[in-house]
């Protein structure tokens, strides 16, 4: 059998088809759904090793790409793990009677947080009934009268010795709308019956004989202005002087009873704070024991009462008056956080971690253009609601947010949490606010993302290892077995039941896992981005249905997988229109020297396809070496000139280990004017160079991928199926001959996962796939020619490739060496061209002597 012939793959090879007859059912009806997550065994230990550590830092971090179940699997293995826990404690948030710029945080056990809340509005509305009451009794009346009374007593006996002292000084004192004033008194005479009756000092009327009568002594008057000016200074001094006496215990006196006056008013503070206490304290004793012990609630209970007794008008106002304008506001409760005692510990999963929805936030009402808050609008956040339990994130949303992980990093390393605003942290609102008391939190954080981020994240922020401990790595594949293709078959049933979907045949199924081997690109392995495969269920499961189809057979899912490939591959087509039109010019008949089809492969975002590059290559006598044109324009990348030099170091191994290398080498990508990375076309290269050197024509339908090492040996490289795939679609717009095909690295074999119509068209022989491990090998199917091997002198058959390349490459030396030495005659003096001319052969001979000539 021919190299060519042996090198040939058979169809089996292309494709690895399900096996229908092993799965054991016809339709996905019979199946049970798939209850675990597949393929991720290191990941689905390392959650179970995080969730059960309760140390500081072990939160987790879940690492793989879109699809993989990561979010899915973190759902349900959190809820699973909350369901066995308590539920935690709840908190609330209540009025500091001492500072009310910043609310008390209360701890309560689980669900006690809303009925706290509903107590005390119910308080407040019991107590104006309750104090109404206990405030329009005659007990009350009478002894608050009594008190009045006796302050009032109290009162008259100080004024009356005030008074008495006074006229012992002939002194009287009056009130007046300034206050008290001292006058000095005078004595009348008694009146006989002959005498004219005085006037009445107080209203200036003649005295009757009524108040003869009384006086029939000597009385006390007021001395008029004209009497004490009468008077002499020392007089006048000496009244002046007792009138500052009499002020000054006028002031004493004074000041004596408004101390009575305070002592009165804290015995009715008193009296009015034994009522309110005497009745509300059995209902505030009811709610102590209700939510009992709790040391910092009690402290809480015993400001509450003393501001209802320093306030209880405000009650009597609301009881008299439903209309009345009081604020009772600062009785009641926030139930800032509260939890179902009956549903274990909570599982958040926040999908918009803005900065306040993770730590909350005070809000504010707008009030005739003012801002107002209190203690009752502080919100939670989901670090407060996953208190006690799960907090799950997607970390690419997390990092988008200003100082969103920065919080969440704080949180997790202080282990409480501040709700502060942010404009005030960062400066921007001079303004104060409410500073509500900081709460602890004790939570396990899981955060999802992709391997770029994790390790972004390991590399600039230093304190990330410390606070997610735990790497939870999910895999894109999972080996190809009996097994794993029934869990995908399981998975299929499940989303059909999941999404109520039509059934899928047994066909159908083995279709739809041939295509999780064809994400991967490989035969013995499975993806295990399930979102991509639920795509396919979706769309297949429509085409069904708009063919009025009670179940999903194998035509459906073709179909979705092309048409799905088909809404994306627009720019694919109008490459192969510059292709069909002559645009781009591709050799596909005959063979030709130095030229030679490669395969590139286009990625973009929804979609990647294959495509052929023609590559050329000439070589003359020179210097240069091995020279791509594409690197001097800098339009490679470092990876393709990586594979340009081990092309030289292959050619030196090969052909320069007798005499040295001379020549010159011009390659290139046709037509290509985008950038040229990676080193899969390095053997095409290489290839059409050792046919430039050679003058063995190649193959023009065979198109050729692979990487080569320094030995020539033949290196896998990506994209083998879209290579192969945009080749065949080519040649058959153009039309099969049967001559057409494609080379690829033996390595690769396990990467096919051929379209059906690329198999069919190999099954009538109309295309085919070769692959090979060695320059050897492929040189020799590209030009039917043996490439060689060396004998122990080093030397190749003359008509091998080998052979010629070398013999090339000989020739080239000798003639170089001609020229240097005519060109060196043309330059020597006459007289030295003797001694020039033994020096030359000496040097020749030193040549060959060296090359084993």
């Amino acid at each position: 059998m021919s190299l060519i012939e042996d090198k040939k793959l058979p169809v089996a090879k292309l494709r690895r088809t399900a096996d229908i007859k092993s799965l054991g059912f016809r339709t996905t009806k019979s199946l049970p759904k798939l209850d675990a997550l597949v393929g991720q065994e290191r990941a689905v230990n390392a959650v179970s090793f995080g969730l059960s550590v309760q140390s500081k830092g072990y939160n987790i971090f879940m690492v793989g790409e879109p699809g993989s179940g990561r979010t899915t699997y973190a759902m349900q293995e959190l809820t699973r793990c909350a369901a066995t826990m308590p539920a935690p404690d709840d908190w609330v948030y209540v009025y500091n009677f001492d500072e009310p710029g910043t609310p008390l945080a209360i701890r309560l056990p689980a669900g006690k947080g809303k009925e706290l809340a509903k107590d005390a509005e119910n308080v407040v509305e019991d107590l104006k009934s309750v104090l109404a009451k206990a405030f329009d009794n005659n007990e009350f009346e009478d002894n608050k009268a009594q008190l009045v009374k006796s302050f009032q007593e109290e009162v008259n006996k100080y004024m009356e010795e005030l008074r008495k002292w006074a006229e012992e000084k002939h002194f009287a004192i009056k009130r007046t709308p300034q206050g008290f004033v001292n006058l000095p008194m005078i004595y009348v005479p008694p009146l006989n019956d002959a005498d004219e009756k005085p006037a009445d000092p107080e209203n200036g009327a003649e005295q009757t004989e009524e108040t003869e009568t009384k006086n029939n002594e000597p009385v006390l008057r007021e001395m008029q202005q004209e009497e004490f000016e009468n008077l002499s200074e020392e007089e006048q001094e000496k009244l002046q002087k007792t009138s500052e006496e009499i002020s000054q215990k006028t002031l004493e006196t004074l000041r004596a009873i408004r101390e009575r006056e305070k002592d009165l008013k804290e015995k009715i503070k008193e009296l009015e704070g034994q009522i309110c206490r005497n009745a509300i304290g059995p209902i505030l004793s009811e709610l102590r024991a209700k939510y009992a012990p709790n040391k910092k609630l009690e402290d809480w209970f015993d400001d509450f009462t003393e501001d209802i007794v320093a306030n209880f008008n405000a009650f009597l106002a609301a009881a008299r008056d439903e209309a009345a304008e009081v604020d009772f506001t600062r009785y009641e409760v926030n139930s800032f956080v509260s939890n179902n005692p009956n549903e274990g510990a909570p599982v958040i999963r926040e999908t918009n971690p803005v900065y306040y929805n993770l730590v909350g936030k005070v809000e504010y009402e707008s009030r005739q253009g003012n801002l107002y808050t209190d203690f009752r609008r502080i919100t939670p956040g989901a670090m407060h609601k996953a208190n006690g339990g799960f907090l799950l994130l997607e970390a690419e949303e997390l990092l988008r947010q200003f100082m969103s992980w920065d919080a969440l990093k704080r949180v997790l390393r202080c282990r409480e949490l501040l709700i502060e605003n942010l404009g005030e942290q960062l400066g921007y609102i001079p303004v104060s606010s409410l500073k509500p008391e900081a709460i602890p939190i004790d939570m396990k954080v899981v955060v999802v993302g992709t391997p770029y981020l994790y390790y972004l994240l390991n590399i600039y922020d230093p304190e990330f290892q410390k606070i997610f401990k735990i790497k939870a790595d999910f895999d894109t594949d999972m080996p190809r077995t009996k097994e794993s293709e029934m869990q995908v078959a399981r998975f299929i049933a499940g989303f059909v039941e999941h999404e109520g979907k039509l059934n899928f045949t047994v066909n159908a199924v083995g279709e739809v896992i041939e295509w999780a081997s064809r994400l991967v690109e490989n035969q013995n392995k499975l993806c295990t981005q399930f979102n991509k495969i639920a795509e396919i269920l979706v769309e297949a499961t429509a085409w069904a249905k708009m063919e009025g189809k009670k179940q999903v057979g194998l035509d459906h899912v073709i179909k979705a997988i092309e048409e799905k490939t088909f809404r994306s591959n627009l720019l694919e087509e109008k490459i192969r229109e510059s292709f069909s039109d002559g645009v781009i010019r591709i050799d596909t008949a005959g063979s030709a020297v130095g030229q030679i089809n490669g395969l590139t492969v286009a990625q973009l975002v929804d979609h990647s396809f294959g495509s052929p590059v023609r590559i050329t290559a000439n070589v003359y006598m020179g210097q240069e070496g091995i020279v791509n044109i594409e690197r001097e324009v800098n339009m490679t990348g470092p990876i393709h000139n990586k594979g340009l030099l081990i092309l030289s170091s292959y050619l030196g191994r090969k052909y320069a280990q007798h005499f040295p290398i001379s020549m010159s080498a011009r390659i290139t990508f046709e037509q290509t004017y985008g950038g040229v990375e990676g080193d899969s076309a390095s053997s095409t290269e290489l290839y059409c160079l050792l046919s430039a050197l050679s003058g063995v024509p190649l193959k023009q339908g065979i198109a050729v991928t692979g990487s080569v090492d320094q030995f020539g040996n033949i290196q896998p490289i990506g994209g083998v199926n879209e290579k192969i795939e945009g080749f065949f679609s080519y040649y058959k717009v153009s039309g099969l001959t049967g001559e057409q095909g494609v080379m690829i690295p033996h390595q690769n074999e396990q990467h096919l996962m051929l379209s059906h119509e690329v198999i069919e068209a190999v099954k009538k022989g109309k295309f085919h796939i070769w692959s090979v491990k060695t320059i050897d090998e492929g040189i020799e199917i590209l030009t039917d020619v043996s490439a060689g091997t060396a004998d122990e002198n080093g030397e190749y058959p003359a008509e091998s490739i080998h052979g010629k390349v070398r013999a090339c490459l000989e020739a080239w030396i000798e003639r170089s060496y001609r020229h240097k030495k005519k060109m060196q005659d043309k330059v020597d003096p006459p007289e030295d061209k003797k001694k020039s001319k033994g020096k030359k052969n000496k040097k020749k001979s030193a040549i060959f002597e060296e090359s084993g000539k």
